[in-house]
């Protein structure tokens, strides 16, 4: 559907979306300005294409990169990483689940609630520099269970029964 500026409105349930990301595996740097520009220039989105429009883009620009330079799978996975943590602003360790993999037994491992002594350590320094900077801003807004669980980890706990790995 066109309006009169000669965008076209879009909708998920259009499906659009999946001519978006194929475009995009298929990107090259020569191409990349304009699918972006498209993207955001020829549709009128809505609160779920806006964010298609943009996984779409920055798939593009990834594939666009990886197509000159070379990408292994190993880089493709630090570029992810990267990706998440500079766009979510994820200052600490984390992971990603991948759910399928309870399908197969030898992947019982990754499902341990286990954390390894690197994000132990994190964690209590974290809690800690938390616990500072609260009672430097008197900030009266942190609830009274948060503080007492930053102090519980602070003195070295490990929280909702996850076990420290042993090396």
């Amino acid at each position: 559907m066109k309006n009169e500026f000669e965008k076209e409105l879009v909708t998920e349930e259009s499906k659009i979306q999946e001519q978006w990301y194929a475009e995009a595996r298929a990107m090259t740097p020569e191409k990349l300005g304009e699918f972006v520009n498209k993207l955001t220039e020829k549709y009128i989105h809505d609160y779920g294409t806006a964010c298609h429009a943009a996984a779409a883009a920055a798939l593009g620009a990834a594939h666009a990169v990886g197509k000159k330079e070379g990408i292994s799978g190993f880089q493709a996975g630090c570029i992810m990483w990267s990706f998440i943590e500079e766009w979510m602003r994820i200052k600490g360790p984390a992971i990603l689940i991948q759910y399928e993999d309870m399908l197969y037994p030898h992947y019982e491992k990754k499902f341990d609630k286990r954390i390894t002594k690197e994000t132990h350590n994190w964690l209590i320094e974290e809690a800690k520099k938390r616990l500072r900077d609260a009672d430097a801003a008197k900030d009266m807004r942190i609830s009274s269970s948060v503080i007492e669980h930053w102090e519980k980890i602070a003195s070295g706990w490990v929280p909702f029964g996850f076990r420290v790995e042993e090396d």
